[in-house]
C-alpha cells in the first residue's frame, strides 16, 4: 500500500505558520531567531516558538525548527545555549531540528537527544551511502538535494532502512547554487547565504569584461529585459504527484519562509487537495488538474520548471531571462473576527456580514474581491463598506496593517483570506 506523504510548509512569522495549520499542512518548519537560514525573515522568538509548536500540536500538526547555518567556532557556543533553550521549551518541544552543519548536529543530539534530527539539503544528500551514514549518526530523516531525479530518489529509497524518511521539495524558488550553497553573496556583499544573510546576487544583472578592453560589457545573453545569467525557474511539481509518491518520498516540502499568508495559503490549499483527491483515486486527481493549476498560478511565482526530477534540465526550462515575479492576485488580509453588519450598514450588505481585518494592501468600498476558504472554495464578494475600528466610514484602506471592519455581500469566516485580482 502507497504511504501518504507529509505536506511541509514553510512559515516566517506567527500569522503565516498559523495559515499553513489552518489550510492543511501536515508539519510546518520554522526559523528561530538565531542559526536559521533566513535571517531576513521575521523568525520567531522562543516565546512564539512555544505558542505555535502548542497551536500546532492541538492540530494534529508537526513543527521542524531550522538551525541549518554552515557554523563557525564562534557559533558554537550560542548553538550550544539555543539547543538547550529549544530542548526546555514550554508547553512543547518542537517534532525535529533541520540541521546541515555535522558539528552543529553532534551538539544537538549531545544537548537535546530527546528531539529528533533531520539532514538539510545545505548537506548536500546525493547518494544513497550518504543516507545511511546521516541515519548510523542518528537522524530519522535526509531532505534530498535538489539536484537528484526521481529515479535517482526511487534507488535511494530501495537502498536505505524502510522507516528512514526521504524529503524532497515539491514547490517553490530553486537555488541556482549546488544545494543552495551559494558564495555569491559573501563574495560580493560580505553577507554570508550559509549564515542566513542571502541578497540574491543570482538576481542581478551581469555582463562579462575582458581585462584589455575596460569599459567594454559583454552580454552573456540579452534581451530587451537585460541580462540574467543565473536566473531558475520555480519548481512546480503539482502535475506530477503520482511519479513523487512511486520514488518513496515520505515528505512533501514547500520552499519559501519569506512567502506571504495568501501564498501559503494558496499553495498548501493546493497540494492538500491534489494529495487527497490522488489518495482517493488517480482519476479523481487527474480530473480537479485544471483546478490545481489554477489554484497554484495564482501565488506569485517565476516561471514554473519540473527541476531535476525528469533528468537534467536543459537552458530553456532552467534558466531564463527575465527575474520579474508573475503576480495575479494581491492579498488584503485574514479574516480576525465576524459580526453582523453595522445598522448604517445592513441594507447594502444584502444578507452579508462586517469582518475584521488587519489590511495588507489598498482596495475600495465598490471593489470585488474574493473571500478564499480553507475548504478549498471560492467566494466573490463586493465590499459595501468599511468602517475603522472607532467606527469612522472609509473610502478606502490606504494605511499598511490598519484594523478596519469591512461590509461584504458574501459569507466570510473567522480565518478565511481576502484577495483580490491584480
Amino acid at each position: 500500500m502507497k504511504k501518504k506523504p507529509e505536506l511541509l510548509i514553510p512559515a516566517g512569522s506567527p500569522e503565516v505558520f498559523k495559515t499553513a495549520v489552518r489550510f492543511g499542512a501536515d508539519a510546518v518548519y520554522i526559523g528561530g531567531e538565531a542559526f536559521s537560514l533566513r535571517a531576513k525573515a521575521k523568525n520567531f522568538s522562543l516565546a512564539e516558538m512555544g505558542e505555535c509548536i502548542a497551536f500546532a500540536h492541538a492540530a494534529g500538526v508537526k513543527v521542524y525548527v531550522t538551525a541549518n547555518i554552515l557554523a563557525h567556532n564562534g557559533d558554537l557556543e550560542e548553538a550550544a545555549r539555543y539547543f538547550r533553550k529549544l530542548g526546555r521549551l514550554k508547553p512543547e518541544r518542537p517534532d525535529a531540528l533541520i540541521i546541515s552543519d555535522p558539528g552543529m548536529y553532534m551538539l544537538a543530539k549531545e544537548i537535546c537527544p530527546q528531539i529528533e534530527r533531520h539532514i538539510s539539503t545545505q548537506a548536500n544528500n546525493t547518494n544513497y551511502r550518504t543516507y545511511l551514514f546521516w541515519w548510523e549518526q542518528g537522524a530519522r530523516r535526509v531532505v534530498s538535494a535538489r539536484e537528484l531525479s526521481l529515479r535517482e530518489i526511487g534507488e535511494i529509497r530501495k537502498r536505505i532502512p524502510p522507516e528512514m524518511e526521504i524529503e524532497s521539495f515539491v514547490h517553490g524558488a530553486m537555488c541556482i547554487s549546488y544545494s543552495g550553497r551559494c558564495l555569491l553573496s559573501n563574495y560580493f556583499t560580505g553577507r554570508d547565504a550559509n549564515k542566513g544573510a542571502c541578497t540574491h546576487p543570482c538576481r542581478w544583472k551581469y555582463a562579462v569584461m575582458e581585462e584589455t578592453r575596460e569599459g567594454e560589457y559583454l552580454p552573456v545573453y540579452e534581451n530587451e529585459r537585460g541580462t540574467y545569467i543565473f536566473n531558475s525557474g520555480d519548481l512546480c511539481m503539482i502535475e506530477h504527484i503520482p511519479e513523487m509518491v512511486e520514488a518513496g518520498i515520505d515528505s512533501f516540502k514547500v520552499e519559501g519562509r519569506m512567502k506571504t499568508a495568501l501564498y501559503v495559503a494558496a499553495v498548501t490549499r493546493t497540494y492538500r487537495r491534489a494529495i487527497d483527491d490522488y489518495f482517493e483515486s488517480e482519476s479523481k486527481y487527474r480530473e480537479n488538474m485544471d483546478w490545481y493549476r489554477a489554484e497554484i498560478a495564482k501565488c506569485t511565482y517565476r516561471r514554473f520548471t519540473t527541476g531535476f526530477y525528469f533528468g537534467r534540465p536543459d537552458e530553456k526550462s532552467q534558466i531564463y531571462d527575465d527575474s520579474t515575479y508573475v503576480s495575479e492576485y494581491i492579498y488584503l488580509g485574514i479574516v480576525e473576527e465576524v459580526r453582523q453588519p453595522a445598522e448604517a450598514d445592513k441594507e447594502e450588505a444584502a444578507g452579508g456580514a462586517q469582518v475584521l481585518i488587519g489590511q495588507r494592501n489598498k482596495f475600495s468600498v465598490g471593489d470585488t474581491v474574493e473571500i478564499m476558504k480553507p475548504s478549498g472554495e471560492n467566494l466573490e464578494a463586493e465590499v459595501k463598506a468599511m468602517r475603522t475600528e472607532d467606527g469612522e466610514a472609509v473610502e478606502s484602506a490606504p494605511h499598511p496593517r490598519q484594523k478596519l471592519w469591512v461590509t461584504l455581500t458574501g459569507t466570510a469566516e473567522q480565518y478565511d483570506l481576502l484577495r483580490m485580482k491584480a
